[in-house]
């Protein structure tokens, strides 16, 4: 072909467009999305705190905006690096060491010839509805619980790499450290580690989205979210844990007595209503469905009930299926509004039999005492306040 008909050729083939996931495709008229992206009027997203700048350290999830127990990956809250790592998943490889018959590294590549699991699990942040414990209450839901977020996440059990290393009888701890700029790390008791925890390497059906840890994390099922190490580059058995700064000086529950829990992994059982919830408002009087999403580290979530007059009464809501170990749960309730005030609370039981407390009966065991990173592992009751003109409101 000569020149003039390479050119006239071009000028004949249809619009390429790129996509969010960097798919060349073809353009589908004026005024047309690309495949895969989300309608314009679709306008939820992530919260970044005013003191906070986009991609350095943490976001919330607009739980408000969600149906079901799954979380969009580019929903999902972040939480704990100082920028994200651009990591080339073909030169990437983790490190096993410490006490081990033989250290091992594997590539990612090498994770994906291994057998697979699939696995539905929340991650909470140890400080979600942390301000709830202060008496400073989150406006909306995404503001004071939008910690967590749920996911079905890809990969391979610990286990097996730490059972393909050899661990030594001493070995007792394992430690994580991640590729990230900070080198984040957390030590996991051996016994956790050789039970259920993953490393993952697909989110929702496709590779880890880079902000979650890509191209491969921990995921720890029902422990605190600082635990599930992202970016991961090492394991290092031991017989301690090593004290690193987020085990050592954060991520301890300050007592009234001035000491500090350490180590207190497991997030504790907790629901929070989402429709109605603060910044909505109800369309009029009559009926409207009550929904939420209820969770526990300890296993599923066994009941929730619910009141609209300020915990005078309560009665069962519905759990959605399905109801997944140590997963999120969607919970139900009709409720006939006649137009007045009403005062909306949540309340969830575990299968282990925990139930969710009252804001009073978590201050009576932990008392005021703020820890150096605020308040952990806060799960008392949220209440939502409907005005007689149909606004919902944290006060």
């Amino acid at each position: 072909m000569n020149r003039r008909g390479l050119l006239a050729g071009i000028l004949a083939a249809p619009a390429s467009v790129t996509s969010a996931h960097g798919q060349d495709e073809r353009a589908l008229g004026e005024g047309r999305r690309a495949y895969g992206e989300r309608a314009v009027a679709v306008r939820s997203q992530r919260y970044f705190a005013s003191s906070i700048t986009p991609g350095t350290g943490a976001s919330r999830t607009p739980l408000q905006d969600t149906h079901g127990i799954i979380t969009p990956s580019a929903l999902h809250f972040e939480r704990h690096h100082s920028g994200v790592p651009d990591i080339d998943a073909d030169r990437h490889a983790i490190m096993i060491h410490g006490l081990t018959h033989r250290a091992l590294s594997f590539s990612v590549a090498d994770l994906r010839r291994l057998p697979s699991v699939s696995r539905i699990h929340f991650i909470e942040c140890a400080g979600n509805s942390g301000r709830e414990h202060k008496g400073n209450p989150g406006e909306t839901a995404q503001k004071s619980h939008g910690l967590v977020s749920c996911s079905e996440w890809t990969g391979v059990l610990l286990s097996t790499l730490l059972t393909e290393a050899g661990v030594h009888s001493e070995a007792r701890w394992v430690v994580a450290e991640g590729a990230d700029a900070g080198r984040h790390s957390r030590s996991i008791p051996l016994e956790k580690a050789m039970t259920d925890v993953l490393v993952a390497y697909a989110q929702n059906g496709e590779p880890i989205r880079p902000e979650q840890g890509y191209p491969v994390r921990l995921v720890v099922p029902g422990w605190e979210g600082n635990v599930n190490v992202k970016w991961l580059q090492r394991l290092q058995l031991a017989t301690t844990p090593a004290m690193s700064r987020d085990e050592a000086a954060s991520y301890t529950d300050l007592m009234p007595d001035g000491r500090a829990r350490q180590f207190s992994f497991e997030m504790d059982v907790k629901s929070v209503i989402l429709r109605p919830s603060g910044g909505q408002r109800l369309s009029g009087p009559g009926f409207h469905e009550i929904s939420g999403l209820a969770w526990s580290g300890r296993g599923k979530v066994a009941k929730v009930e619910v009141s609209a007059d300020g915990g005078l009464s309560w009665r069962l809501a519905t759990l959605q299926q399905p109801v997944l170990d140590r997963s999120l749960t969607r919970f139900t309730a009709p409720w006939q509004w006649d137009g007045g005030g009403a005062h909306l609370l949540s309340r969830a039981t575990d299968e282990t039999g925990d139930r969710q407390p009252a804001r009073d009966e978590v201050i009576a065991v932990r008392g005021m005492n703020e820890g150096p990173d605020g308040f952990n592992h806060y799960n008392g009751i949220k209440a939502w306040h409907v005005l007689p003109g149909g606004e919902v409101s944290h006060v």
